[in-house]
């Protein structure tokens, strides 16, 4: 048999060359894409003048942090507003977090709910849309402010030297096959003892054992995590310091400002209707934990909230499309106006933030911390964003947003509620939509 569609006849080819050699620029052009591609052949060569570096309001850091290879940016971005914070009470400049610390009770958090969803769908065939999404998830690094506060909430934070990173957390690939599979069977295996009427104790008790098993897993690849540490430093006058026998939830509680319960995730998703609460079940990560949360409200809020935070001395988490339209990982810019791709080839292949979203080409891709802002007669037009890809990209790791960019490219902000006027603050009584597993609120 002969598949069905329309055939791109020699007429019709013919046709596309010959209106494509009408253009006489046609020819240079291709050459020039050919050999330089898309980006250096249209790139403007004055985008430095728009990416300065220097901003109206800005809140005192250090140096970033690197990720590596993993999504763990999330993570990173929600410990930076944590350690900016620390850092500025006790000074204590470079002080980091652990991030290892933080993805290891991730991963075990993930798993607890994954193995409780098999079996809530085992009465489900096996390519239900929601089972293969929930299959499809096992191996993904990539998170919200709402996981990352739920891991600290109830497991604390502890300081980098105490868990630091291991191969496994800067290259997750090895560990994310090894564990996808594992629960992916293990899925498969309790779908089983459902269907075969098997008893709620006997499924739970094999349940259990299998968390044992991924407990073992992170172990191996991240270290066991530490109930108890001392910390011992000198902050920026030199003067000397000792904490003995900390817990994580101790060191927490007594030393950071920050209270969770206070954050809000506002979030710009037009292809939802605005001024509702969203809640997408399946990126929760702790159980009993904050559920993942999406205030979706005009960016207008976004941006305002992000600014009078700014204002206050704290950096504010961010989720963004990181590579559209935009020179991260060399000049670290985010400018929209960088590369005119349409100019060059005179295809107009743009779509606006709805479009991208509901053809799923545009998500938040990375989370950041915004650390500053430049305003001009009250009104900003470019931004300042700690990164966590280390300090050899942009300016010491720190990038140049500017504000078309961030209207078009951000997604989420996540400010103190404080910062928010009374219409947002209604709708944040309002209870919470739940979405499908495979929404783009994702």
């Amino acid at each position: 048999m002969k598949n069905p569609g329309t055939e791109l006849t020699s007429d019709l080819i013919n046709q596309f060359s010959e209106k494509l050699h009408r253009d006489e620029k046609s020819k240079i052009i291709g050459r020039t894409i050919a050999k330089n591609g898309f980006l250096a052949s249209s790139e403007d060569p004055q985008a430095s003048s728009r990416n300065n570096m220097t901003f109206s309001i800005e809140v005192p850091t250090g140096k970033v942090s690197n990720q590596k290879h993993s999504g763990r940016c999330w993570s990173f971005a929600m410990l930076n507003v944590l350690r900016h914070e620390f850092a500025s009470k006790y000074k204590l400049k470079d002080f980091e977090l652990s991030q290892n610390y933080l993805f290891f009770w991730d991963r075990m958090g993930r798993a607890n709910l994954f193995l409780q969803r098999a079996i809530a769908t085992a009465d489900k065939d096996i390519n239900d849309r929601t089972v293969q999404a929930y299959l499809s998830y096992v191996n993904d690094d990539g998170g919200e402010w709402d996981n990352a506060a739920a891991v600290v909430q109830k497991y604390g934070v502890v300081p980098h030297f105490v868990m630091p990173d291991t191969h496994n957390t800067e290259n997750t690939s090895e560990f994310d096959e090894i564990n996808t599979n594992l629960q992916r069977k293990f899925a498969l295996e309790l779908r089983k003892m459902v269907q075969e009427g098997k008893s709620d104790e006997e499924i739970e008790t094999r349940r259990q054992e299998m968390l044992s098993e991924v407990y073992r897993l992170c172990v191996f690849a991240f270290g066991e995590p530490s109930k108890t540490f001392d910390f011992e430093y000198r902050d920026d006058d030199n003067e000397y310091h000792q904490l003995l026998g900390l817990t994580p939830t101790e060191f927490l509680d007594n030393y950071f400002d920050t209270n969770l319960e206070n954050f809000v995730e506002l979030v710009d998703y037009p292809d939802h209707e605005y001024n509702h609460v969203y809640w997408n079940e399946m990126q929760d990560n702790i159980a009993g934990g904050f559920q993942t949360e999406y205030v979706n409200v005009d960016f207008k809020y976004l941006q305002q909230a992000a600014i009078d935070q700014l204002k206050d001395g704290h950096v504010v988490w961010f989720g963004c499309d990181v590579d559209n339209d935009a020179d991260p990982r060399k000049a670290g810019w985010l400018d929209d106006q960088l590369y005119d791709q349409i100019g060059l080839t005179g295809i107009d292949y743009k779509m606006n933030k709805q479009d991208r979203l509901i053809t799923r080409t545009g998500s938040a891709s990375h989370c950041m911390a915004i650390t500053g802002v430049n305003l001009v007669n009250g009104k900003p037009n470019r931004w300042k964003v700690e990164n966590s890809w280390g300090d050899k990209i942009g300016t010491n790791g720190y990038l140049s947003m500017s504000q078309s960019w961030f209207e078009k490219n951000c997604y989420q902000v996540v400010t103190n509620k404080k910062y928010l006027p009374k219409e947002v603050q209604k709708v944040l009584a309002t209870k919470p939509i739940k979405v499908d597993p495979w929404d783009t609120l994702y």
